[in-house]
């Protein structure tokens, strides 16, 4: 693999001007598609498999034109203090503003609160609930906009009103913090090069690999029914390790240039030995993303997918385009450590003439000092203190990540609804006001679909329905059963006493679905509870029973494909153990702020509650990928050093001399792209760049840098053992670059192929 990236990256860097017109012709492509496409609002969701869907579906086809997935808007008036909604004004302001609801081409109706008799038991808040023909991603601006002037209308009479339900479902905003974080990573990649332009190289290339990605999500999200919050996770995940893959190709370009290469010969190489690292780290990241295909939810598959494209966009361009715009930079990319050596400092110790008797690391991807004539890096003395103390190093990580992990033994599952909205939006105060005026669960309706098919009397049997729901606990109300036209179907609604997300009513909808045995046994009704509220305890429970199969799926091929990079059995099993050790210990930090409330106002956490469901999930496709971006980049160096002689102590010095600080500069940049996301209005968003910020932190400062090179010294030569049997088995795909050296060693021998020679002089 390493000659043929090699004759890539020679490639792009010759032919540059037609990479590069490429590479905009793309992004331009991407561009005026996303300018064309219509605005994407919330995917449309299902859970295939679940019996809140299947109810769905039954109401589908039994009640034709109802709309049952239509999106909702509940408008909610609360008269002036002292006042009451029956006196004579207030009543007409809301009558008005109902027949003004009722209006327009995508509204199916609009309740009247004093008819339906949705008034509080204290006459100071009623409620019209106002249904569509179509689904809330579906729904034109002219209908929103239509809403909030009733709003705003019956606001002018004196009345407090705010609109609840899915019908204003915006589109998430990322906040100021996003570009603060790319803002870091700049810092961070000028500091780390000490070149502008060097630092700017990977930054652009992130944000074009970006720009095309997200651009083009844009542009299918219509067609391919992708939410709003597709592209803001792509985006996330496609800034971060684009600037991490370009940041390694580019460190190791310019320590090629401090052996004396050509800037062609140079890239040729950064992309064979790097780049073979970015493909394969690469890779592990778009298996743990597809493979959220497994928890069979489209929209995760969705998400998962969109997300992985992203990551192919940002390997080809850091195989491509880096070594493309290496070429148009020509000599304002310096050589690693030439200020240095114009002072009399050394690198590497050795010039050209040295270089060739002693060939480069073909992994080795550092800036600053640690060669062998120069004052020891950071990243060697740390390796070196490693060395000596393995085992209590080893200790402390395990016991950090252990205690970070305790507060995950209180997980509680869920998914956000309009109480963990800022409470300065429109549909905090509605819910808010819902809970004031009817009770906390009245945000929570659960819908009872009963086929009546089997039932000799169905009226009775619905009755029969009702008064058994009625008998369970945590139950306020029960609605009088709405049979369609055929009587074979009727709908109940339920509501709870307490709110949407809490454990009680997730007991309650078990125990109706529990009550539906003995009902069909009887009466031959057959129920099935869905809604929302339902709809959110069938994604939780479906994404509870696919985590261990999910990551069993994806830690398994991970760890086939680290065992051929690596060559070992061991480095890969830690390697996974290590990840794990990061994922609970990012859960616990996750628990701690969102549901406990620790630190929550300085991260703009305004309401505590469950975790949402899919973070577990999301976090382990996710998080893997990543961690083993930096086992790769990392460990990859050891290997090769031990394969050429090194003692295992050693190797791991040798590894952290060349890796140790460009691994440190491409989690801080990760980690400043995740926690830009914290400034999303959308909790789900919010919640996905702290934990994925902060298992990064863990993973690259605990696990690679303390727990990895402490193993490893424990295991001494046994980290690198390889049964006979498979190491021929295996394919040699040549990550450490050994393909490059043989070339070396061909040339200075003379006894290269004539075709080759004159591809490797040619300019």
């Amino acid at each position: 693999m390493a000659t043929f990236l090699y004759k890539i990256g020679r490639l792009a860097f010759r032919r540059r001007h037609f990479v590069a017109l490429i590479w905009v012709a793309l992004l331009t492509l991407a561009g005026v598609g996303a300018a064309n496409a219509p605005t994407a609002g919330s995917a449309s969701f299902s859970i295939p498999g679940t019996e809140a869907q299947r109810a769905f579906d039954l109401l589908e086809e039994r009640y034709p034109g109802s709309a049952a997935d239509g999106a909702t808007a509940r408008v909610v008036f609360q008269a002036p203090d002292g006042e009451k909604m029956t006196d004579p004004g207030n009543k007409a302001a809301v009558q008005k503003a109902v027949k003004d609801l009722g209006t327009g081409s995508e509204v199916a109706g609009a309740t009247d609160p004093f008819k339906a008799k949705s008034v509080s038991d204290d006459g100071t808040i009623a409620y019209s609930q106002v249904s569509y023909k179509v689904s809330g991603m579906e729904l034109k601006d002219a209908s929103k906009d239509a809403l909030e002037h009733t709003a705003q209308d019956a606001r002018e009479s004196g009345l407090t009103v705010e609109i609840g339900g899915d019908a204003l479902q915006a589109v998430p905003e990322t906040g100021s913090t996003e570009i603060i974080g790319i803002a870091v990573a700049a810092v961070v990649l000028v500091i780390t090069f000490g070149s502008l332009v060097s630092a700017g190289l990977p930054l652009l290339t992130a944000l074009i690999g970006v720009g095309i990605g997200v651009s083009s999500i844009t542009a299918l999200a219509n067609v391919l029914d992708l939410g709003s919050t597709t592209s803001i996770l792509a985006m996330m995940i496609g800034l971060a390790v684009g600037i991490d893959y370009a940041l390694f190709i580019v460190s190791r370009y310019r320590a090629e240039l401090a052996e004396g290469r050509e800037r062609e010969d140079a890239a040729g190489r950064a992309v064979g030995t790097a780049g073979s690292a970015v493909v394969f780290a690469g890779l592990t990241v778009v298996i743990a993303l597809v493979g959220l295909s497994v928890v069979n939810i489209p929209m995760l598959t969705k998400m998962g997918i969109a997300a992985a494209s992203t990551v192919v966009i940002a390997v080809l361009i850091a195989l491509t385009m880096i070594p493309a715009l290496l070429g148009y930079a020509g000599k304002r990319v310096r050589p690693m450590g030439a200020k240095g050596r114009r002072t009399g400092g050394k690198l590497f110790g050795r010039g050209r003439k040295n270089a060739e008797a002693t060939p480069v690391p073909a992994t080795a991807q550092v800036t600053g000092s640690g060669g062998r004539g120069g004052k020891p890096n950071l990243g060697t003395r740390w390796a070196r203190f490693v060395v000596r103390r393995p085992l209590a190093v080893l200790l402390f990580g395990v016991v950090a990540l252990g205690a970070a992990a305790v507060p995950a033994t209180s997980l509680e599952l869920g998914l956000p609804d309009d109480g963990a909205q800022p409470v300065s939006t429109t549909q905090r105060q509605a819910y808010d006001l819902l809970s004031k005026g009817f009770g906390p669960g009245f945000n929570g309706p659960l819908m009872v679909a009963s086929d009546l098919k089997g039932a000799t009397d169905p009226k009775a049997a619905a009755d029969k329905v009702v008064a058994t729901i009625k008998g369970l606990d945590d139950v306020v109300s029960v609605s009088p059963p709405r049979f369609n036209k055929a009587e074979d179907t009727a709908m109940i609604t339920v509501i709870p006493d307490s709110k949407p997300s809490s454990v009680t009513t997730e007991d309650l909808v078990h125990s109706i679905r529990d009550a539906g045995g003995p009902l069909k046994a009887d009466e031959g009704a057959d129920i099935m509870v869905t809604g929302a509220t339902a709809m959110n305890i069938d994604v939780s429970q479906k994404l509870n029973d696919a985590l261990l199969p999910y990551l069993a799926l994806v830690v398994g091929l991970a760890f086939l494909l680290l065992i051929v990079v690596f060559r070992s059995v061991l480095v890969p099993l830690k390697a996974a153990l290590g990840f794990l050790l990061s994922v609970l210990a990012a859960l616990g930090a996750v628990v701690a702020v969102f549901q406990w409330g620790w630190l929550g106002s300085l991260l703009g956490v305004e309401e505590t509650g469950p975790v949402m469901s899919m973070m577990p999930i999301f976090m382990v496709g996710v998080v893997f990928g990543l961690a083993m971006d930096y086992e790769v980049f990392l460990v990859t160096r050891m290997r090769e050093a031990y394969v050429h002689g090194e003692r295992s102590g050693q190797a791991i010095v040798t590894g952290f001399r060349h890796g140790a600080r460009v691994v440190s500069a491409a989690a801080v940049i990760m980690i400043a792209v995740f926690a830009g996301f914290i400034g999303s209005s959308e909790s789900m968003v919010k919640m996905i760049g702290f934990g994925l910020a902060i298992a990064v932190f863990f993973d690259a400062f605990v696990v690679r840098m303390a727990i990895v090179p402490a193993v490893l010294a424990l295991l001494g030569d046994k980290a690198w053992w390889l049964p006979k049997w498979l190491d021929r088995a295996l394919p040699n795909v040549d990550v450490e670059g050994e393909g490059l050296r043989d070339l070396d060693r061909d040339s200075r021998t003379g006894q290269d192929d004539p075709d080759e020679k004159r591809e490797l002089v040619k300019v």
